[in-house]
């Protein structure tokens, strides 16, 4: 009962932070993550009344499985990006940018960390500085899709970013077990081959082979039925059920391996995109059910947000190291590789502001950075924590901002606006008169 509660209450403190937020041209996805901090353990959770905001933390936790679920739905819309029509125009473009501003932001803040390592080796070790290296390369494709969605956005930069940002968990699950795999080595004294390069690509494979396996099963059920709305629960049954088995993990050998959730259903959305043809209706469908389910996913998302984190002020400023350089790192890979692939001035100029937001797969890999030790894996978690906290609140605002300025997101003017609001009320007495007019013309 408890935990329904929660559900409502993040549902509506949401809701009725955007009415807030919209004054002042925010993005929704900002709105939804700052009423989550406020009813989080820091703020309203103080109070300790149960169903009024998040005591805990481990209240928070208990709705994880929303937070699963939401970022199934995330991928498989991200998974439409992927059509073969789209690929043969942006998909060479889009993989090029996609290797290389996610390589050059690994690059960059390995460089700034291990320059701050030389400076106080104290503070800071080889092995944590290049597993925040890695962890720089992961984009949040949550808030991104987020923005395109609540502004309409299309065009050459918005048809670029979507696959850019499904491409970084790929790009992300190797850096990060190559990085990682040389952390563990340089903590024990032996390099392994399978943690380093054998396990992130078997478990690419294998999500890639699991999704493609799951999108052609639901397109071959789909023809069963004639109705939209039983193929619509046919799709979304079939996305919880892609993030059932993502949880599964293997061991054969040596090789231990499972499932990326993201991989898995980015690829039952490219593969239902592409051989269903009713596939861009029932997509929309099932965007449309989602979008309750996404808002209480951001909202857990502000709620899960440690505030402590500015309490220290050494952590906070290897935090603020780690986000100018994984900031710059973003920008400038993309602007450069952007201009070698031809891209236009307007994708040059604006596709690495939109790439800058980070949460949950960043969070996904600060767990397995814990079995650096206790020192290193809680100095990776804050760090990772406190710009979590600094990119999900302006990223957003900033991919707005970033898609306004490239012409791909054209807002109403607020004349517009109130002078529509105006034109139905003053529209709706006439309605009645013309009503009251027609039955008594009826009566005589």
């Amino acid at each position: 009962m408890i935990a329904l509660l929660n559900v409502a209450f993040a549902l509506l403190a949401g809701l009725m932070m955007t009415r807030l937020f919209n004054k002042g041209h925010l993005p929704d996805v900002t709105a939804f993550l700052v009423a989550g901090v406020l009813i989080g353990p820091f703020c309203l959770g103080r109070l300790g009344v149960p169903g009024l905001g998040f005591p805990t933390y481990e209240d928070v936790a208990a709705l994880g499985v929303l937070s699963n679920v939401a970022m199934g739905f995330i991928a498989f819309s991200i998974g439409n990006e992927f059509r073969l029509e789209n690929l043969r125009k942006t998909g060479r473009q889009a993989l090029i940018i996609g290797v290389l501003q996610a390589l050059a932001a690994c690059l960059l803040v390995d460089l700034a960390l291990l320059g701050f390592h030389v400076l106080r080796p104290d503070l800071l070790s080889v092995p944590a500085a290049i597993t925040l290296g890695a962890i720089a390369t992961a984009t949040a494709p949550a808030a991104t899709l987020m923005v395109v969605r609540q502004y309409k956005a299309k065009g050459e930069l918005t048809s670029l970013l979507l696959p850019i940002v499904a491409l970084d968990d790929a790009v992300g699950l190797v850096a990060f077990a190559v990085s990682f795999g040389i952390a563990r080595a340089l903590l024990s004294g032996a390099v392994s081959l399978v943690s380093v390069l054998v396990e992130p690509l078997v478990e690419i494979l294998c999500s890639l082979l699991l999704g493609a396996a799951a999108g052609s099963v639901l397109t071959k059920l789909e023809t069963m039925f004639h109705s939209n709305t039983n193929r619509t629960s046919m799709t979304i049954a079939f996305v919880f059920l892609t993030v059932a088995l993502s949880s599964v993990r293997f061991t054969l050998g040596s090789v231990n391996f499972g499932f990326s959730p993201l991989l898995v259903c980015m690829m039952l959305g490219t593969m239902f995109c592409n051989y269903s043809p009713l596939s861009d209706d029932l997509m929309g469908r099932a965007d449309r059910w989602s979008q309750p389910l996404l808002a209480v996913f951001f909202v857990v998302s502000g709620a899960e947000l440690q505030l402590e984190v500015f309490a220290h002020p050494m952590l906070v400023l290897m935090g603020l190291v780690y986000i100018l350089a994984r900031s710059l790192g973003k920008y400038f890979g993309a602007y450069f590789s952007a201009r070698a692939v031809g891209c236009s001035e307007n994708v040059v100029r604006h596709l690495g502001v939109t790439l800058l937001p980070q949460a949950g797969v960043a969070l996904g890999m600060c767990v397995t950075a814990r079995s650096l030790g206790e020192t290193d894996g809680s100095l990776v978690r804050n760090i990772i924590l406190f710009s979590v906290l600094i990119y999900e609140l302006i990223g957003p605002l900033m991919t707005k901002e970033a898609l306004k300025a490239a012409g791909e997101i054209t807002e109403k003017p607020k004349e517009i606006i109130e002078r529509r609001a105006v034109a139905l009320q003053a529209a709706q007495p006439k309605e009645l008169a013309e009503r009251y007019n027609a039955r008594r013309r009826r009566h005589k």
